[in-house]
Formats: structure tokens, sequence, C-alpha cells
């Protein structure tokens, strides 16, 4: 069944009300690709403005209810046991290049667990939910993972280290890269993680793994690929809301990227 519980209805209002700022301010983007000084400053208030109007619509339905967002930090709540985690933005460098692939992520988590997310693909205005025990679900058609069982046959999704990151990152990046080029048949680099997780959850992707991301950029993902029947791993055995390194895909295939990534990495600490 695909009603929303009211808890979803208040976090897909909050998202689309971001969304209609970022969709008019991205037009201003495209423009600004062409002047000197380019649109940096531009897109951080955009991030900002968007974060402005999620904190607000969220705190006027949920009262009480504490926050974990990119630009402001940790809001504590009189509500010790609900939180959104709020990413406004999700793909920051494709906006501030003028590339039409970015989302707004909010993750919910109750009693320290992730409970709900909505992830909202801005320019394609799609609405990608999920709650714990409920499903996950595009708008009203249920999502699941894809029944793909070969590695042959699968499509994985990741994120590239950055400029200014340690090298040691960038090694295992290329080491894990090159170890799952012989065994796939396609590796995609989106740019907005959350997208990743949620095309995982729709089956487009068949899996999506990355480094050192940051909470609120998989909470709501995490709750829609396990929504969907997927599988969702801290890359080295920890808590992966702490340390940000997530694989992500269907129960048959995830063992078998796990496996492929820590032959990567075992390489790489031998070397």
């Amino acid at each position: 069944m695909s009603r929303q519980s009211p808890l979803i209805t208040v976090m897909v209002k909050a998202a689309r009300a971001a969304g209609r700022g970022l969709t008019r301010d991205f037009g201003e983007v495209e423009n600004l690709q062409v002047s000197r000084k380019g649109p940096g400053d531009f897109v951080t208030n955009a991030d900002h403005r968007a974060e402005e109007v999620i904190y607000n619509e969220l705190s006027k339905a949920r009262p009480g209810y504490g926050f974990v967002m990119e630009e402001r930090g940790v809001v504590e709540g009189t509500d010790k046991t609900n939180r959104f985690i709020v990413d406004p933005l999700d793909g920051t460098l494709n906006y501030m290049h003028g590339i039409p692939h970015f989302a707004v992520s909010i993750g919910h988590e109750r009693d320290g667990q992730l409970h709900a997310g909505v992830i909202f693909d801005v320019l394609r205005g799609d609405i990608y939910w999920a709650e714990r025990g409920h499903g996950a679900w595009l708008e009203s058609r249920r999502l699941r993972v894809a029944a793909r069982t070969k590695l042959s046959q699968a499509v994985i999704a990741t994120g590239a280290p950055y400029i200014g990151q340690e090298e040691e990152r960038h090694r295992l990046f290329l080491s894990e890269l090159a170890y799952l080029t012989q065994e796939t048949t396609g590796i995609r680099r989106f740019g907005s993680a959350a997208l990743d997780l949620a095309f995982v959850a729709a089956g487009r992707f068949d899996g999506f793994w990355e480094r050192n991301l940051k909470p609120w950029d998989i909470a709501a993902g995490i709750v829609l690929v396990r929504e969907a029947g997927g599988m969702v791993d801290e890359l080295d055995g920890g808590d992966v809301l702490e340390t940000g390194n997530i694989l992500a895909s269907s129960q048959a295939l995830q063992p078998r990227i796990h496996d492929r990534l820590k032959a990567a990495k075992k390489r790489l600490d031998a070397e």
C-alpha cells in the first residue's frame, strides 16, 4: 500500500518546498557558468536557503524534533527520540556546474534507528520515499532492488575522492575500481550519493559503494534500499553512519561486491 504516513507527508512537503527554490536558482547558476566570477557564492547561498526552508517546515510540523544538518550541524530537540538528518542539496558540484542531477535528502531517525527517508530528484520531479516496515516507493510505485545475480551483468555506482583528500584514499579508490571493472558490465559516477542509493532501491543500479560520506548523504537512501529488499553494510565492519563507508546492493550481489572490494584493499595493504 502506497499511502504515505503523516511523517512522510511532512517530509515530502519540506523537500518539495526546498526544491522550488533550488529549481529557481538553478536557472541563474546556468547563466553564471559563463561569467568570470562563477557560481560558487551563489550556490552556497542557495544551499543555505534550501536548508532554512526545510528546517522551518519540519520544525513547524514536528516541534521538538532534533536535526543533523549539513550547514547547521547538530540541533538538539526537546524530543530526544526523534531527529531529522538533512542534506538540502546533495550533488552540490553538479549544481554548481549546471549539471541537472541533484537532490534533496531527508532522513528520519527514531530511538537511534533509521526509520524513514525521502529523496527528491528535483529537476525530474520524482519523490522516492520509504518508511520502516512499509516498503520503498517512487511516488505510488513500489520499488524493489534489481534481481540480477551475476556481477558480469551488473552496473555499479560509486563516488570518487576529491582534490585535497589524502593520497591513500585516492589509491584505495583506484584499487577498488580496478577490481570491480574487471567483473562488472559498467561503473557509473553521477555525483549524488542520495540519488545513487535511490537508483539502487529502484533497480536501476545493481549496487553502490563509496567511502567517507556524511550521515546526511546516506541516511534517507539507506532506508530506501533496505525497504526495497536490499542490503546496506559498512565496508570495514563499523557503523556506516559514523564512517560513511557504504556498500548497498541486492542480497545476491552484496557478498560478491564486498569480496572484490576487500580483495582490492588487501592487495593495497600488502604493497
